[in-house]
């Protein structure tokens, strides 16, 4: 079987992520063949919406497929990770920006590069398993694909919450923080798109959904507005250090073990695009964090501990999250001038 199907199926472009005992993690090539049927159907009058979905109950997609990408990049090639994550953002771009509506099912796992697939569209459904997180602060990344645009624009601080914690969202979560708009119970899901492929008619997936209820992060949003309302991530760190409960105690636990350098500039990226709905800009500041990712920041050693080694025991170039360098995150966002994600011309 193939990693991934993508068809016409009566009046929409199907793209079925194939690789479920993989958590259809996505490659190089399954991001390309999206890319290159999206560019199809784009002015396809045949084809009246997108939708996309994958095979398995464990995951809509966790994430990218990055220990090719480790390896490559330990053996000197830093070329390919720079390519990959170029051409991955260009096609979170394009699935944001795509003129026909475009609804993702999305099921399980779904992490990172399934952000950057299913969260960019217009009609995002979730399930009774769905799980959604941007959990790259564990390897020494920063949320990307677009995430970051996302997170700026959460309910309160529940963005900076979000990126440093890489806490996961269950799907009552996710629709109030603004990664999915719909629930609908994952039994109803074959039916309904079997519908949409017949009609090409998107509103069926609002008269299908059930309404919203309230989840664990919107209790807990109170003391996240008030402890991650800082203007760095060190004014986050001393305000949760100077509280005594045990939702301080529990969050500090989580941030001591994930990258500082990676934590702090998810802060720097969240604030900087609050309130703002440009992805163009937003994964442009992402590409300069991860072109510069293999030489100057924790990644690698992030995927060793989590991926390569498994030993969960990675060595930070930060001792202790406190007191992270204002320059460093600066010079990890400093733009790229000729090695720039968007030629002027390739935007809007």
């Amino acid at each position: 079987m193939s990693d991934i199907h993508c068809r016409k199926s009566g009046q929409i472009g199907h793209i079925t992520l194939t690789r479920p005992k993989a958590l259809n993690a996505l490659t190089h090539d399954m991001a390309t063949a999206i890319e290159e049927s999206i560019d199809l159907w784009r002015d396809d009058p045949e084809v009246k919406m997108l939708v996309i979905d994958a095979a398995g109950e464990r995951a809509f997609c966790a994430g990218g497929d990055i220990a090719d990408l480790y390896t490559r990049s330990k053996a000197g090639d830093l070329d390919y990770g720079r390519r990959f994550w170029r051409e991955e953002y260009r096609l979170n771009a394009k699935l944001f920006t795509f003129p026909k509506p475009v609804a993702s099912f999305m099921q399980g796992f779904v992490m990172g590069g399934g952000v950057g697939i299913g969260c960019h569209a217009s009609h995002r459904v979730v399930c009774e398993t769905s799980q959604i997180a941007m959990p790259e602060a564990v390897i020494g990344l920063i949320p990307d694909v677009g995430g970051s645009l996302i997170l700026a624009n959460a309910p309160g601080r529940l963005g900076e919450y979000l990126a440093t914690t890489a806490a996961r969202m269950a799907p009552e979560d996710a629709i109030y923080c603004g990664f999915a708009d719909y629930f609908i119970p994952v039994a109803e899901w074959p039916a309904l798109i079997a519908a949409l492929a017949d009609t090409g008619d998107w509103n069926l997936i609002d008269a299908a959904a059930r309404p919203n209820t309230a989840g664990t992060l919107q209790g807990l949003q109170p003391e996240i507005d008030v402890h991650f309302a800082g203007e760095t991530f060190d004014d986050i760190v001393k305000s949760l250090m100077n509280g005594d409960s045990d939702f301080t105690r529990d969050t500090l636990k989580t941030l001591q073990q994930n990258a500082p350098l990676s934590m702090a500039v998810g802060v720097e990226l969240t604030h900087r695009l609050r309130g703002s709905t440009d992805i163009y800009h937003a994964l442009d500041l992402e590409y300069r964090f991860t072109h510069r990712a293999v030489m100057q920041s924790d990644f690698l050693e992030g995927v060793r501990a989590q991926i390569i080694d498994k030993d969960r025991q990675p060595k930070w170039q930060h001792d202790t999250i406190d007191g992270v360098p204002a320059l460093e995150v600066t010079r990890m966002l400093m733009p790229l001038g000729a090695e720039a994600l968007w030629k002027q011309e390739e935007r809007p």
